[in-house]
């Protein structure tokens, strides 16, 4: 089963099945408070485990975000009651070697090694692993990391069939995604009218978690 995708979900790459009904009703709720959905996962981990990565519009994300997002989507959990069992709810930052959900995403971390899976074959291959050429309005061109003989250096992947993407940790990475969070953070305290020394309450570019029992 996968459930209705609302218009505002801008995501290429969503949940199906439980996850769908669950990342419905937690979306609206992260929108009206600043944060945007990367993705929703019900695990076995630990007897159920309802993992919800978000992040906020700038990119960052601290515990005191996970802590605010998880105060936010658990009365709308406990209301719609998607899951029958007890379960564990864990709220976490994409982190550095993040999925890529949007295509907004593709163009942010450009020059990046990815990993990549589609549901159809596109030249021959369902899986991939490159770095990120470029992006446009229909899908991501990618510079394979090791082409097989006869195999073009490069390959254009279609959106639409993208089944997973994430990105594949380095120093590069590393560097340019604490580059980035810093560069957010400064711009977030300039709105905030805060001095841009002041202390932060926790070390950028690490992934950020907060879980608590339902």
């Amino acid at each position: 089963m996968t459930a209705t995708v609302p218009d505002s979900d801008d995501r290429i790459i969503r949940e199906s099945g439980i996850d769908a009904r669950i990342a419905l009703i937690v979306q609206p709720v992260l929108r009206a408070i600043g944060f945007r959905l990367v993705r929703v996962h019900l695990t076995g981990q630990n007897g159920l485990t309802l993992q919800i990565m978000a992040e906020c519009e700038d990119g960052t994300m601290t515990v005191e975000d996970c802590e605010e997002v998880s105060r936010a989507v658990s009365p709308a959990l406990d209301v719609d009651d998607p899951i029958e069992k007890a379960y564990h709810l864990e709220v976490s930052s994409p982190g550095i070697d993040r999925p890529l959900v949007r295509t907004s995403d593709f163009a942010t971390w450009a020059g990046h090694l990815v990993k990549m899976e589609t549901s159809v074959l596109v030249a021959d291959r369902k899986r991939f692993k490159g770095k990120i050429a470029e992006s446009d309005a229909d899908g991501v061109l990618i510079e394979r990391d090791k082409a097989a003989y006869g195999e073009q250096p490069t390959v254009r992947v279609p959106y639409d069939s993208i089944a997973e993407a994430r990105l594949i940790l380095t120093d590069d990475l590393i560097r340019d995604a604490l580059s980035k969070d810093n560069r957010a953070r400064k711009e977030a305290k300039k709105r905030r009218g805060e001095p841009e020394d002041a202390p932060e309450s926790v070390e950028a570019g690490v992934e950020d978690e907060t879980e608590q029992e339902m």
